[in-house]
């Protein structure tokens, strides 16, 4: 018995009888040989950490575009938040701590540069619209690497199916998607304090009497009340008194943060430059990078120019656009 074979026998001997077992997953979308020391769903996890796509996530915005401060949050330190949250939760319930840490990882892989300033664009251009989960599965199967990292089908449905409307097929999945509203909620109600945007007492007092006051108060909480209420139960859930705590709390961040805040106003002149850079590009694709080149025969223009807009992050668009539209000083 080899090392994984090992880890997998414990995996059978101590997870919740309705954790995804390594063992059992369902697959790769190409076969290959296991790994003798890890399971498969530490080898995805290892695969989505070293990917050029997850480097790329500490210079895409969260929330507020282009900070000055050193400590608001990236697109990088949200999924490692998301991570910790859910590892938290994965293992107060005895659930797969590896399967969920690989989604949690790789769940923001396709968000454009600008938050979802840049969705928004992309979505407006593209004839089939854009959803960012969407591209992050593109990224895994497709764009990373030469072929994508035939990562298993349970982490690629996890990742697929992390936002508020889809339907993951295991309680890992649908530990992401909860893990991913505490994350943001709380840290961009931390950010937008740090901005000076928002008080702690301006926050709904309903809220603050069941979620907490405190950053650390108001995550361990909202974990301390999913792992009670899941416990020993084939689904996530919430207590409706932390559920609608958490509901009222986002309603007031999207009315007063997301779309209401002076720092949000950034947004049009980001969504202005993505769409110029778009437009640029399915003119001239030649001017690419060959990765991206090649995708044109095999999908379509439109589609490489996204795949290609869609990976960059917020400092290279905007030098990609000075570059390109904005004149530089003659020296002689």
């Amino acid at each position: 018995m080899n090392i994984r074979e090992r880890t997998e026998q414990i995996e059978k001997m101590i997870l919740s009888p309705y954790a995804a077992l390594s063992s059992n997953t369902k697959g790769r979308l190409r076969d290959e040989p296991k790994c003798t020391i890890r399971t498969e769903f530490q080898r995805d996890r290892d695969r989505i950490i070293h990917s050029k796509a997850f480097r790329r996530l500490k210079h895409k915005t969260q929330v507020f575009i282009s900070p000055l401060g050193d400590h608001y949050r990236t697109r990088l330190t949200h999924t490692l938040e998301v991570a910790q949250i859910a590892r938290t939760i994965a293992r107060g319930l005895k659930l797969n701590e590896d399967l969920t840490e690989a989604i949690a990882l790789g769940h923001d892989l396709g968000h454009t540069p600008f938050g979802h300033a840049g969705e928004a664009v992309l979505n407006e251009i593209m004839p089939d619209g854009f959803r960012h989960n969407e591209q992050s599965l593109r990224v895994v199967d497709i764009l990373e690497g030469e072929s994508g990292l035939n990562l298993t089908w349970e982490v690629r449905d996890g990742i697929l199916n992390h936002t508020r409307k889809d339907k993951p097929s295991t309680l890992e999945g649908k530990i992401i998607q909860w893990a991913d509203r505490i994350a943001y909620i709380n840290h961009d109600i931390d950010d937008a304090i740090r901005a000076g945007i928002l008080k702690i007492e301006d926050l709904p007092e309903e809220t603050i009497k069941v979620l907490g006051f405190s950053h650390s108060e108001r995550i361990n909480n909202i974990v301390v009340d999913i792992i009670t209420q899941s416990l020993d139960k084939n689904d996530i859930i919430l207590s409706d008194r932390m559920r609608y705590a958490l509901e009222v709390s986002w309603n007031y961040m999207y009315e007063n943060i997301y779309i209401g805040s002076e720092p949000k106003k950034e947004e049009e002149k980001a969504k202005n430059l993505l769409k110029e850079l778009f437009f640029y590009f399915e003119k001239r694709p030649e001017l690419m990078p060959p990765e991206y080149i090649k995708l044109i025969n095999r999908y379509s223009l439109k589609r490489a120019v996204c795949d290609y807009i869609a990976g960059m992050t917020d400092q290279y668009a905007i030098q990609m656009f000075k570059k390109i539209f904005i004149p530089d000083s003659w020296k002689r």
